[in-house]
């Protein structure tokens, strides 16, 4: 007599535990054999994917922030992460019945493992997916989409600095006639600046882009767009190492101790010089100084996590600032995130 299948366990916080365990230790042999087991007492590959990949990959950005791992230990895990989805991906799923969706993340979005897992699921549900991977340029896209004709374009976008260039790749997709679905933190809570942008949806993980596109859509009519970016943004943009290389100076200038900067913390300042100056042109460029506080204030936290005083950030805050007071936009945003 065959002795009954045993159910399908649940993704529950043990299992989650052990497989970041199991990726923190760089065990990428062990990850592939736990997500083989749960696949072969018949848990769907859909919640290996969302349950416990994507859970562990959220967790580990959340210890990064927390300064419990480092961006060497994150980035290994990850690459584990991506060998595991691998070992999912491989089983047989049938014909794509669907139609065929192009999936990548805009230029300079590096940032990949979201969107391959939104392509794992979207072949799980039956499209034929072309997962052009990191930091697609445009052009390249674009003739892409004129040489296998898709039903659709999913595009990501994790960082609001790259906003410009998603808007850039969703008006050339528009313009193909092909339509759109964005997805990424980097387009707001809630995908506010997803329509802005051009796209014609917006999903907030994988499981309801899958869902979004598997009805009728694009529902809404396509419609022109209002023009973004202005004379600011691309003064930020074209002067941008020159306001870098004025607040270091002015740095070292008013702080003595900023001579004794070694090599590495000279080139990790000069990188938050780099970030404060990308999230102002972001902010300026999509006329939302929502982009900038909210990253002033998630700098602030990973900076505390780090044992570094908040005035710091006000510092390079202050020292972009005094360089920008012919622009009253800039100026303005500024403003909103010191005085936070």
């Amino acid at each position: 007599m065959t002795a009954p299948a045993r159910p399908a366990p649940p993704i529950d916080s043990w299992l989650t535990e052990r497989y970041l365990a199991l990726v923190s230790d760089s065990d990428e042999a062990g990850a592939i054999e736990l997500v083989g087991e749960l696949h072969d007492r018949g848990v769907p590959a859909e919640r290996i994917i969302v349950d416990l990949i994507g859970a562990t990959q959220r967790r580990i950005g959340e210890l990064w922030a927390a300064n419990e791992w480092t961006v060497a230990r994150e980035h290994a895990a990850t690459a584990v992460s991506e060998r595991a989805l691998a070992a999912v991906a491989a089983h047989p799923t049938g014909r794509a019945s669907r139609g065929r969706i192009t999936l990548a993340c805009v230029d300079g979005e590096w940032h990949g493992l979201p969107a391959r897992m939104l392509a794992e699921l979207l072949r799980l549900d039956g499209w034929r997916v072309d997962f052009l991977g990191a930091s697609v340029p445009g052009r390249h896209l674009i003739t892409h989409l004129h040489q296998t004709g898709p039903d659709a374009v999913a595009l990501s976008c994790t960082i609001p600095t790259r906003l410009p260039r998603a808007h850039a790749a969703i008006t050339a997709c528009r313009a193909t006639g092909v339509p759109v679905i964005a997805g990424g933190r980097g387009f707001g809570p809630g995908g506010r600046y997803a329509a802005r942008m051009g796209a014609h949806a917006w999903a907030d993980s994988g499981e309801t882009a899958v869902a979004r596109l598997a009805t009728a859509w694009p529902s809404r009519p396509v419609t022109d767009l209002p023009r973004l970016g202005d004379e600011e943004y691309t003064f930020l943009v074209r002067s941008r190492p020159e306001l870098i290389a004025t607040a270091m100076g002015r740095l070292i200038g008013a702080y003595p101790a900023a001579h004794d900067y070694s090599a590495a913390q000279t080139e990790s300042t000069v990188e938050d010089m780099g970030h404060i100056v990308d999230f102002l042109a972001a902010a300026i460029y999509v006329g939302e100084q929502e982009i900038f506080t909210d990253f002033t204030e998630w700098t602030t936290g990973v900076l505390t996590a780090r044992g570094v005083p908040p005035v710091a950030l006000r510092t390079g805050l202050r020292l972009i600032r005094d360089q920008l007071i012919d622009f009253p936009a800039a100026v303005a945003t500024l403003d909103a995130a010191m005085i936070l």
